[in-house]
């Protein structure tokens, strides 16, 4: 129990050390070195969270797969045609692509839902509110995050500012995934998902106030 209970410490520790280590270097002159490592730092976030994970169900992995796919098919369809999130294409920073959509958006939105449903599954509410609560502290992320992925060329978007229809969209999306998050019966408990999720808020905050801090004093 101890030895399990170290482990996780260490967990802890390596999730935000990573991405410590990842708000300096994107600052420093290794910047390209730190942007090509983006999609392996995501995995290595992804393992994390999952090793912490109490039980793997069947009806677990059935989620997990099933939040990969309709994530990254919703990319798929928003990349070519526009009608989902609006018009936008990624760059390079994200890794490798399929259908031009790169692979770990996939993981990404399994990441995310999983994160935040395990966190408001502790409220005393329906599945509906606590999918309301969830998705709007996704869509509060995204606002961190677009500043971010535009700047580090992990997508652009085709409009000089982000439509408003992209964060309707994430809304909508983040909401639809979280009922089915608990609509489906396996252990939602996690030890790391509030600070799986707390780190990627601070992660892109902190991101947000430097290139601010930075284009003030240019």
């Amino acid at each position: 129990m101890r030895s399990r209970k170290k482990q996780r410490y260490h967990t802890h520790a390596i999730l935000i050390n990573s991405h410590l280590c990842g708000i300096i270097g994107m600052q420093s002159s290794l910047k390209w070195l730190f942007l090509l490592f983006t999609p392996y730092s995501l995995a290595l976030s992804t393992f994390l969270l999952f090793y912490h994970q109490t039980t793997y169900s069947r009806n677990f992995w059935i989620f997990c797969f099933s939040i990969f796919f309709l994530g990254y098919g919703v990319e798929v369809a928003g990349v070519h045609t526009g009608l989902v999130f609006g018009e936008y294409t990624y760059g390079s920073t994200l890794g490798f692509k399929l259908a031009e959509v790169p692979i770990v958006m996939g993981i990404n939105w399994l990441n995310l839902i999983y994160s935040v449903g395990v966190i408001f599954n502790r409220l005393k509410t329906s599945i509906w509110i606590k999918s309301l609560v969830g998705a709007t502290a996704l869509m509060f992320l995204d606002f961190l995050i677009e500043p971010i992925a535009i700047h580090y060329d992990y997508w652009t978007w085709k409009t000089v500012s982000v439509p408003i229809q992209n964060y309707i969209a994430w809304f909508i999306i983040s909401f639809t995934f979280l009922i089915l998050f608990y609509s489906m019966k396996f252990k939602k408990e996690n030890k790391l998902a509030l600070l799986f999720f707390v780190v990627q808020v601070f992660f892109f905050a902190v991101l947000n106030f430097l290139q601010m801090e930075l284009e003030w004093s240019n």
